[in-house]
């Protein structure tokens, strides 16, 4: 029997909780049905017995407090909300807990922004991780020993795990099912659920914002002369000359700031922009590729796959309702 440990934080998101309790106590009863012993002891851990979550819309009653806990194999770390430094205040008492349970042979796992109280531990340091999107300059910012993973839904290393942005959780949920298991039942899960298993990557979700949270105003100048800017052919060298400052210094305060490097900077506003076009106009491919300042269809492709995870098509095909509802003009551009 493998002892699950699901933390119940002050601030926690609801369903980061009920959903791997759920997960987990189904697999038991799948494993029933196949005549089998189930395999989960599943408790809800609190710092104190009730906990309200959600702006006190739901209260959780922990099956354990946390000092009743001495030994687990399995600890589930859901999403907080709010404030994030409050957040971490409210459950630093977790802390210590969680450090001690892994070095006596737990594994550790935290669910879409429970990385911040993971990563608060330390356990990360060195390590590679995964977040929402849209929290992942934040993260950078607090935790800079710890090497975020832009779009990946989950990282494994050393016994701990974590994982993307909102329901991509269900993606770890299944991966633990598979390794505590067996690929049979992750599938079973996953039918179940109606989950795709192996999703690897968050980044056709993600909406790039651009990282303006520093204070280096020559970057931020140039930020904003790239975003107004979109449909010309922008070099390091004009962008440098702009602000006054040595290319190689430019490119280091640049990176420093923003954590992307000029080129890739400019890559993602670019695409950026392809992406809203294609959600909401009826313009083809190649339209859309000469708007945003590229020429060379497979240089397009290639940057757009690579930085949402889809081709241009597919993209254009998943997110934009009037390409659905409407016949669309072929394109043989590319694909």
């Amino acid at each position: 029997m493998k002892n699950v440990s699901i933390l119940v934080p002050e601030t926690g998101v609801i369903e980061a909780v009920a959903d791997p309790h759920y997960m987990f106590r189904a697999v038991n009863e799948f494993l029933q049905a196949a005549g089998k012993k189930p395999l989960f002891e599943i408790q809800l851990v609190g710092l104190t017995k009730t906990i309200k979550l959600n702006n006190c819309l739901f209260t959780v009653h922990a099956d354990k407090l946390l000092k009743e806990v001495t030994k687990t194999d399995l600890i589930f770390i859901p999403a907080i909300s709010g404030d994030i430094a409050t957040a971490l205040e409210l459950n630093k008492e977790f802390i210590p807990w969680i450090v001690q349970q892994h070095n006596d042979g737990a594994e550790v796992a935290s669910l879409c922004i429970g990385a911040f109280l993971l990563a608060s531990t330390g356990l990360l340091n060195g390590k590679k991780c995964s977040t929402h999107w849209n929290a992942a300059d934040q993260f950078r910012e607090m935790f800079p020993e710890v090497e975020l993973v832009d779009g990946r839904v989950i990282t494994e290393e050393q016994g701990i795990y974590s994982s993307g942005g909102a329901n991509s959780y269900w993606s770890l949920l299944l991966h633990l099912v598979e390794k505590y298991t067996d690929r049979e039942t992750a599938i079973l899960a996953s039918k179940y659920f109606l989950v795709d298993i192996d999703k690897n990557s968050q980044s056709p979700f993600t909406i790039f914002k651009g990282q303006k949270e520093h204070n280096d105003e020559a970057v931020k100048q140039v930020q904003n002369y790239i975003e107004k800017n979109i449909e010309e052919k922008i070099t390091v060298e004009a962008l440098a000359d702009k602000v006054a400052v040595g290319r190689r210094s430019f490119e280091r305060r640049f990176k420093r700031a923003t954590h992307n490097s000029v080129l890739t900077y400019i890559q993602r506003v670019k695409i950026e922009a392809a992406k809203r076009s294609f959600e909401s106009s009826r313009k083809n491919i190649n339209e859309v590729m000469y708007d945003v300042g590229y020429t060379d269809t497979k240089a397009f492709r290639t940057t757009f796959k690579k930085i949402t995870g889809l081709t241009p098509i597919e993209y254009r095909n998943k997110y934009n309702k009037l390409s659905n509802k409407n016949t669309p003009t072929p394109d043989y551009s590319f694909n």
